[in-house]
């Protein structure tokens, strides 16, 4: 492996119960059922606005635009509050000292997502950010295979680590390894139905590689 690409929502920051306590917001101010950990965990899925309508959503009341606008607005200085999941800095250190290239690969809107690396001293540490030029969280896959394009990268030297089935996606369509984390945003129960090695502790990573 030459390159390590990290997903951050759910991988690197621990931001599950916030993002559920916003949807319940949305929910019961649409006078809807609220959903607990186990549901969000194993309907939460990209796009996000798919997941909004499992979740029960009416896109009648609040157009999805109107949503992402206001959870951004709530979301990202609330993140701020959020943790680091355990081994991290450590994890991508060691990476480092290996001579593997290290990024970030989100489906976050870029500049949000450098603010947040920033805010928790860590933006430093990695050698690229990808992210998104808007905040409708759809895909990166077309941003990582770009990046990959441009930088002439073998596919086959990538190692992706996230925490839902569209990592998987990213990697299966790109070519890449996949390691996915079971801390984040979805169930265990859902990615083992990829067959991906699955990992419960970042210092895992170093394992595999």
């Amino acid at each position: 492996m030459k390159w390590v690409f990290f997903d951050f929502n759910g991988t690197i920051i621990d931001d599950v119960e916030l993002c559920l306590n916003l949807l319940n917001e949305i929910l019961v101010s649409q006078n809807k059922n609220t959903i607990d950990l186990k549901k969000y965990k194993n309907i939460f899925c990209f796009p996000i606005k798919h997941y909004y309508e499992l979740a029960g959503v009416d896109f009648n009341i609040n157009s999805y635009e109107e949503l992402s606008k206001w959870f951004i607005k709530e979301y990202q200085p609330q993140s701020f509050n959020c943790k680091l999941f355990p081994n991290l800095k450590e994890t991508v250190l060691k990476l480092k000292d290996k001579g593997i290239m290290v990024g970030v690969l989100s489906a976050s809107e870029k500049n949000n997502l450098i603010e947040q690396l920033k805010k928790f001293n860590i933006y430093n540490l990695f050698d690229v950010v990808l992210g998104l030029d808007n905040i409708h969280a759809a895909s990166k896959i077309d941003i990582a295979k770009e990046f990959i394009q441009s930088n002439k990268i073998n596919p086959k030297e990538i190692l992706f680590v996230g925490d839902t089935t569209h990592d998987y996606s990213v990697a299966s369509e790109i070519g890449g390894k996949i390691l996915l984390f079971t801390q984040g945003h979805q169930s265990k129960e859902v990615l083992m139905k990829t067959n991906a090695t699955l990992i419960s502790d970042l210092s895992e990573v170093l394992e595999y590689i």
